[in-house]
């Protein structure tokens, strides 16, 4: 990529940040003909976009707030993805239990005018249940009170493999597609941006590349790129922090999720088998610091806790939790608001006198018409050749390659020639981009990531000629890492 990077005197459209925005956009616009470069400051997906709760929904709750156009939107996504990453998404079944009568019949025609709203791209009938089905689907669930429940279908993914295959998608189009490369300064001609000044993390030299147009997609970071167009700018986004504990399946069994309509601060809750395990989650707090690696608050983790007890018919206490993860969602701040439950997940795209066009906001489901909307901009603001999205057909990945699961079997048994993969195809660098990102078991279970450390490390020195210093350093700086993702 680097060497591809020198034979471009000048790119059409430059992408900075590689999450799903980002690199959906590199998708869409190397798919439509423009020559596209993308880079990315650390690993493909190391902020928010790996850190979701691996879900593909129209958003119930954004049904309940009134807000038709952008759960359409979604739900018409959904079935895009799901039709064009079938290797790495799935038709999950969803169970809402009720405790009053009432709520039976309020959430049930919620959830049937989901179904509606889906039409065509639905993916399975609502159905009433009564309280022996509902146990007998969920037989984690606490039968006190349970009066019944209602089954609904939605989406699931594996996020950041989503995102690798995005990245090897826009490459096959030909984009160049570059992680561990900052950027650091924009550069303009006549008061319009033309190009980017980016530094490779590893070797500190800096490259500039010449654009017709730059697109900022770099989520809660987006402030900054915007800053380095204009110091004056107010600042837009108002970050979010969302955290997920993870369980063994023992306290959730069975292969349907759980979803709490209404939890005490007006959110949703969910439990969601993924991966042989139970992602809890999620929460929406409110925080100042915006950092690559957020972590759980306690009251966060707590509250979570809560909620899943009240509904499980085993208590989860501290020691059974195998793995916590945060993430931060770039919502867009609204006069008025009074917390960011409330806040928009629709996406916002800003062009600025200097034609830096910015794209924050949304939600994983809906990244490609966010791509679709934000490549649309800017090859309008840079008088590009006017060429058709061709994405809403696009087949992402290699959907015959069974790569990302192999090794997320119980016994987690990693096979060297998947990690030499990862090395040498995928762009992993460090021993983190694959026991979190490439694999998901710093996620699944930060202690048997921790153990698997030494062994990932010593296979990547052998691939990327690396001496004995890197492969401790590796190891320590991950073990510092995962850590965190213990509570």
């Amino acid at each position: 990529m680097l060497q591809q990077l020198q034979q471009t005197k000048e790119w059409d459209i430059v992408i900075i940040g590689g999450g799903a925005t980002g690199l959906g956009a590199a998708v869409d616009a190397a798919s439509r003909g423009y020559k596209t470069l993308l880079i990315e400051a650390y690993d493909f997906g190391k902020g928010t976009s790996s850190r979701s709760t691996k879900l593909v929904h129209g958003g119930v709750r954004y049904l309940a707030q009134g807000n038709i156009k952008l759960v359409m939107e979604a739900l018409r996504e959904r079935g895009y993805l799901l039709k064009n990453a079938p290797h790495i998404t799935a038709s999950a079944p969803f169970i809402v239990p009720v405790y009053k009568w009432f709520d039976k019949f309020f959430y049930g025609i919620g959830l049937k005018m989901y179904d509606v709203l889906a039409g065509k791209l639905s993916l399975g009938k609502t159905k009433l249940l009564n309280k022996k089905e509902t146990l007998e689907k969920l037989p984690g669930l606490s039968d006190k009170n349970l009066k019944g429940g209602i089954l609904y279908y939605d989406g699931q993914f594996d996020d950041a493999r989503l995102i690798i295959d995005l990245a090897t998608t826009a490459a096959k189009y030909g984009a160049v597609i570059l992680n561990y490369c900052e950027a650091v300064a924009l550069n303009r001609i006549n008061g319009k941006v033309s190009s980017v000044i980016f530094e490779d993390v590893f070797s500190n030299v800096q490259h500039e590349v010449k654009a017709k147009v730059v697109i900022n997609a770099t989520g809660v970071f987006t402030d900054d790129i915007m800053q380095m167009d204009e110091p004056e700018n107010d600042m837009l986004v108002f970050p979010s922090q969302g955290i997920h504990l993870v369980v063994d399946k023992k306290f959730f069994p069975g292969t349907n999720a759980l979803m709490i309509p209404k939890t005490d601060d007006g959110r949703v809750l969910f439990a969601v088998p993924w991966h042989d395990k139970v992602v809890l989650g999620t929460t929406d707090t409110p925080v100042d610091t915006i950092s690559f690696e957020p972590i759980p608050l306690k009251e966060e983790i707590e509250f979570v806790l809560l909620h899943a007890n009240r509904y499980l018919a085993q208590n989860i206490i501290h020691s059974d939790v195998l793995s916590t993860f945060a993430g931060l969602r770039p919502l867009v701040r609204q006069k008025g608001a009074k917390s960011t439950a409330f806040l928009s997940r629709d996406h916002t795209i800003i062009v600025s006198k200097s034609n830096l066009v910015t794209i924050t906001g949304g939600k994983w489901t809906t990244y490609r018409k966010m791509a679709e909307d934000v490549v649309t901009n800017a090859a309008f603001a840079a008088k590009l050749p006017k060429k058709a999205c061709v994405t809403r057909d696009l087949a992402i990945g290699d959907a015959s390659s069974k790569k990302g699961n192999a090794f997320l079997h119980d016994s987690f048994t990693f096979s060297e020639p998947d990690i030499i993969r990862f090395a040498e195809e995928e762009m992993a660098m460090t021993v983190e981009d694959i026991l979190s990102r490439r694999t998901r078991l710093l996620l699944l279970n930060a202690q048997a990531a921790i153990e698997a450390a030494p062994f990932v490390a010593r296979i990547m020195a052998t691939v990327l000629n690396k001496n004995e210093q890197w492969i401790n350093e590796q190891i320590e700086d991950f073990t510092e890492l995962a850590n965190n993702y213990k509570l």
